[in-house]
């Protein structure tokens, strides 16, 4: 079976954070986004392997930042951001985009501009994200996370390479009645745990459950699940995963099969790596059986409303023969 090199951005782990008192003063910027109105906005994004970025500028420093549902905090890059730091240390757990990171240090940003869109006294931590640019060949100023999206809903349109956010209330209804063009066709609900989206799904009549992630470049399912479920697992080649500190894993890639969420949101084979969750769960809080990431966007165009904990579906154009 032939060996490959892949460096999967996906990991949770305890990290040592520090804490610093001033502020970021100056708004982040999206250039290249389209303001549809006071509520809504659209950002076009490109994929990077399977990450999705967008284009963005922080104190006169134009880069890219990824779009990560599993990272609870706007993350600032240290390596551009330097004179971030400071002296009075804790501790914090923190999960997402992020693998065997050694120091972060916590921010708070005063104010966050996404065009017209001003989100006021949120909290970022400024992590050395060098690995990541290392391997993505990218400039990375930081990563979007879940305290910056929870206040919209959130179209991820892997159609048309395109993020839209639009405002919602308390309760998760949108201020905007007419965001998309789109027909919404199916919808289901989930479990906020924390900042991690939870699904109920099955696979082969045995229930699982799965955490949700935007910047999971391939799909995790634990090697501790149902033996009739890993029956619908087909393996295909082995990976070795590489951490920031180079600690190498092998693991087994291959085919997932059969995922359902109910009986008319089902999906056709998903790349998977087969692996161990056991830290992921730590961290996260929860005890899942399996991430959704990149494959799950790429058969669905999702929208996600936090408040309401649901997710909506809409269908990719039929393709002309």
């Amino acid at each position: 079976m032939p060996r490959f090199l892949f460096y999967i951005i996906v990991f949770t782990l305890n990290i040592h954070l520090v804490y610093a008192t001033s502020d970021i003063k100056k708004s982040i910027l999206f250039p290249e986004a389209e303001i549809i109105n006071e509520y809504t906005s659209r950002i076009p994004f490109k994929l990077i392997d399977h990450l999705i970025v967008v284009e963005a500028e922080l104190l006169n420093k134009k880069g890219n930042f990824i779009i990560d549902t599993g990272s609870e905090t706007l993350i600032l890059n240290s390596g551009h951001f330097p004179n971030m730091y400071a002296n009075n240390t804790k501790y914090k757990e923190t999960s997402g985009v992020l693998q065997a990171i050694d120091y972060s240090y916590e921010k708070h940003v005063k104010e966050f501009v996404l065009q017209n869109f001003r989100l006021e006294n949120k909290s970022s931590d400024v992590i050395d994200l060098s690995h990541i640019e290392n391997s993505k060949k990218i400039k990375l100023l930081g990563i979007i996370g879940y305290n910056i999206l929870k206040d919209y809903e959130i179209f991820i349109d892997m159609h048309l390479n395109q993020i839209t956010l639009t405002k919602v209330d308390a309760l998760g209804n949108k201020l905007d009645k007419h965001v998309y063009l789109e027909k919404i066709v199916d919808s289901i609900d989930f479990k906020l745990k924390k900042h991690t989206i939870v699904l109920n799904s099955t696979i082969n009549n045995q229930k699982l459950k799965f955490g949700l992630d935007t910047a999971a470049e391939f799909n995790q399912i634990s090697k501790n699940v149902n033996k009739k479920v890993l029956k619908y697992f087909i393996p295909k080649k082995r990976l070795k995963l590489i951490g920031a500190s180079n600690k190498k894993i092998e693991v087994l890639a291959g085919k997932l099969h059969r995922v359902k969420l109910n009986e008319t949101i089902y999906f056709g084979p998903m790349l998977t790596v087969l692996t161990n969750l056991n830290k992921m769960n730590e961290a996260f809080g929860t005890d899942l059986d399996g991430i959704f990431g990149y494959e799950f966007f790429a058969q669905k165009r999702t929208i996600i409303n936090y408040q309401k904990e649901t997710l909506y579906f809409v269908d990719y154009p039929l393709r002309r023969q």
